[in-house]
């Protein structure tokens, strides 16, 4: 087997010997001064120069090619009014929606709305009665998308609809504005980064090295939002993609920084000069950093074989936030480390008990046999070897686990969240609610079947189709023909008993499109908010198998060259699938509203947006790829130095397993911080991907992967002759003449480093 090309020499190498990543370490620390100014102006630049030309938030969920989106732009183009999005106000009166009083009271909100910019105007006479004479509905018009007005004139909306009623009229204010306009203001980054220091804290009990993972962090994904709003200038991008991209760029900033930090503390701790130190953990750590990198923009680019427009904004966004925080920490934090020099762990906290724990773990490290590297975790060492005795037993009950968390995905239902599943006290939910009991179910979510008159006897068998569907039993009403003002084109609105996510509506969708339509001869499309859900589901279905090989195959070739193995690219895949899977479990459980939905504030069954489990795999599977690359690049390492697969197993699982667990920690915290979000979405992703990491720390990098891995031994790391010569080699950890990463101690502490060096050595310049 090969052995380890690591020189005995302290000598710094010659900068033409250097790996390129490690001159960049040194270059960040000598000129410290000017990166930092460097960063700082391009955060400014962007932030304020972004906010000037960033563009407005727009989305589109309809699917392109689909029966759905032909009906709507048909809609859009013949019946303007109808396409254009309003402000419900519904009202009821037991002295009858009508009654002078109540109609005073309707009048008065209406001029209210009136003098808020970008709602437009409305009358009583466009009232809509329910059929007891109690309920009216008036729909007010919209100048502009309902995320703009909620920006701009939403707080103005909820202090006229909090005010709306009367002892005369019961007024709630409803529709998508309305939403968006009582969303709370809950800071889920703030309560991510909250938890994360503190988790750095307890990592590395000192507030310096705590606060700079989060410092690096903060200034990427500061400079990534801003680039977020540009990116509106360009292209369709939805508002949530901004909360998206800063949830993926703050867990994986900090993750990066702290691999990164690990590194070079314990290089500090071996004796290296601050300078060599940097350039040390940027060739080993810092290229993990690149790889893992790169496979989570390869992830997030992946979503571009969707087809879906909105997911376009959001690939890039992410992408450009995953880009810059990766920078971020190959750049600034080297600059900060310069900085910081040898008081890395300065501002020290006492934690409880600290001492006592440092000296059990020296103890039982210098049980550990001779060799082992010294940030090797004893307890963790235990483990990996246990696990490696009885490999099957962990493997299966690995698998068993995931199985469990992966069993309610068989109920899981798609579909876009609404007012339905807004928090009980909001009037949008009200609204709908009072809505629902008035006029029906399916009142505000109608098929709507819209199709060409312009031939003779077609508007006939239009309104002929139209009483045939009335006489469906799953049919509440059905209104029209409504002819276009040029009279080519009529329209049906089909109002379902039933809401628009439930099955029975899916069922009449199908009935009219596959049975009723083609049966009358006319040649009608059928659009509305079930038929855009259904089209969506079927599209994302249909080119999800294309998403998962591209990206799979994409990352595997990465892995490919980086592990020289055939084997270890397709584990990786498997054990990644396997997290995912077990998160869309997870989420399919809480979406249905029981006894977990409640624990994060759902209290009812929660349709789930087509478009999550695409956006779940492809983010998921890239940072499942950062823990893959950091502990198979140790595993490697350690094998090719003495060529024992069993032993590298174990050495590379306790020397990685606590900063593993650490960068875990935080990604949970991150995501699972967005669980408080008042976006069900958001909370959604949130909650999914925090128990992805989770299963992916635990069950699969402590169980299934060493179990593998031990089953496997040597086999793991064939590769054929040919294939070897076929594929580029692309090292993970690049050999450095400074030290061998054996002989540095995993603890450094504030102590022993002032004892090597003086304070302040090394960090000036």
């Amino acid at each position: 087997m090969g052995m380890s090309s690591s020189s005995d020499s302290t000598a710094p190498p010659s900068a033409s010997a250097e790996p390129l990543l490690a001159r960049i370490g040194r270059m960040s620390v000598r000129r410290r001064r000017w990166v930092l100014v460097a960063w700082v102006a391009v955060l400014l630049l962007a932030v304020f120069g972004g906010h000037r030309v960033a563009g407005d938030w727009a989305v589109d969920y309809s699917t392109p090619g689909s029966e759905s989106k032909a009906a709507a732009e048909t809609i859009s183009q013949e019946f303007p009014n109808l396409a254009a999005d309003s402000l419900l106000v519904t009202w009821r009166s037991e002295d009858g929606a009508k009654a002078p009083a109540a109609r005073a009271q309707v009048e008065t909100q209406l001029q209210r709305l009136a003098d808020v910019p970008d709602v437009g105007e409305a009358s009583f006479a466009q009232a809509r009665i329910s059929p007891d004479g109690k309920t009216g509905l008036i729909e007010v018009p919209l100048q502009a998308q309902p995320a703009t007005v909620a920006l701009d004139s939403g707080e103005r909306i909820v202090e006229v609809a909090t005010s709306a009623s009367s002892d005369a009229a019961q007024v709630r204010f409803g529709g998508l504005v309305m939403q968006q306009s009582q969303q709370g203001s809950t800071s889920s980054e703030g309560v991510g980064l909250t938890f994360a220091l503190l988790i750095l804290l307890l990592t590395f009990g000192s507030i310096v090295a705590a606060g700079l993972p989060i410092a690096t962090a903060l200034f990427g994904i500061g400079t990534g939002a801003a680039i977020v709003g540009i990116l509106a200038t360009f292209m369709d991008v939805p508002d949530w993609a901004e909360s998206v991209a800063l949830m993926v760029g703050l867990g994986v900033g900090i993750d990066y920084a702290l691999l990164i930090l690990t590194r070079h503390r314990a290089g500090l701790a071996g004796g290296l000069s601050v300078e060599d130190s940097v350039a040390r953990a940027l060739a080993t750590a810092g290229r993990s950093v690149l790889i893992a990198g790169g496979t989570v923009v390869i992830s997030l680019l992946g979503l571009l074989l969707m087809g879906l427009p909105y997911l376009v904004g959001v690939a890039f966004a992410a992408s450009f936030s995953v880009l810059v925080v990766m920078v971020a920490s190959l750049t600034l934090l080297p600059a900060l480390l310069g900085f910081a020099g040898r008081r890395i762990d300065a501002l020290a906290i006492p934690l409880p008990g600290a001492r006592r724990r440092k000296e059990r773990t020296a103890t039982q490290r210098a049980a550990l046999p001779a060799g082992f590297p010294a940030d090797a975790s004893p307890a963790f060492a235990r483990w990996s070897a246990g696990v490696q005795r009885r490999p099957w037993l962990s493997l299966v009950a690995g698998l068993a686990i995931v199985v469990l968390l992966t069993a309610p995905l068989a109920g899981m239902r798609l579909g876009f969240p609404g007012a339905a599943n807004e928090a009980p006290d909001r009037q949008a939910r009200q609204s709908h609610e009072m809505l629902t009991t008035a006029f029906g179910a399916g009142v505000a979510t109608p098929l709507q079947v819209v199709a060409p008159i312009g031939a003779e006897g077609a508007e006939a068998r239009l309104a002929e189709l139209g009483r045939t569907i009335e006489r469906d039993g799953r049919v509440a009403a059905v209104t029209g023909p409504i002819a276009s003002a040029d009279g080519k084109v009529a329209l049906l609105n089909v109002q379902s008993r039933t809401g628009a996510e439930e099955p029975a509506s899916e069922d009449l969708l199908a009935t009219l499109r596959d049975d009723l339509i083609p049966a009358s001869g006319v040649a009608a499309k059928v659009g509305g908010q079930t038929a855009q859900t259904h089209d969506q589901s079927s599209a994302t279905a249909n080119r999800l198998p294309l998403l998962f090989a591209a990206v799979a195959g994409l990352s595997a070739l990465l892995l490919l060259a980086a592990f020289r193995s055939v084997l270890i690219p397709i584990k990786a895949a498997v054990m990644n699938l396997l997290s995912i899977a077990a998160a869309y479990g997870v989420v399919a459980l809480i979406a249905e509203g029981g006894a977990v939905g409640q624990l994060v504030g759902i209290d009812g069954e929660v349709p789930i947006p087509p478009f999550i489990p695409i956006l779940m795999f492809a983010i998921l599977f890239g940072l499942s790829m950062d823990y893959e690359v950091f502990l198979l690049g140790r595993i490697r390492e350690l094998w090719l130095e003495h060529g024992d697969a069993g032993r590298a197993v174990t050495e590379g699982l306790a020397a990685t397993a606590r900063v593993i667990t650490a960068a875990a920690a935080i990604m949970i915290a991150v995501f699972g911080a967005f669980g408080l979000s008042d976006e069900v979405f958001l909370k959604l992703i949130g909650i999914g991907m925090a128990t992805a990491i989770l299963v992916d720390a635990t069950v699969i990098r402590l169980l299934l992967v060493p179990a593998l891995m031990g089953l496997m031994g040597e086999k793991a790391w064939w590769m054929p002759g040919w294939l070897d010569r076929l594929i580029p080699e692309a090292q993970l950890e690049a050999p450095m003449e400074t030290a061998a990463p054996a002989d540095l101690p995993a603890d450094p502490s504030p102590a022993t480093d002032r004892e090597r060096e003086p304070v302040g050595a090394g960090a000036s310049g």
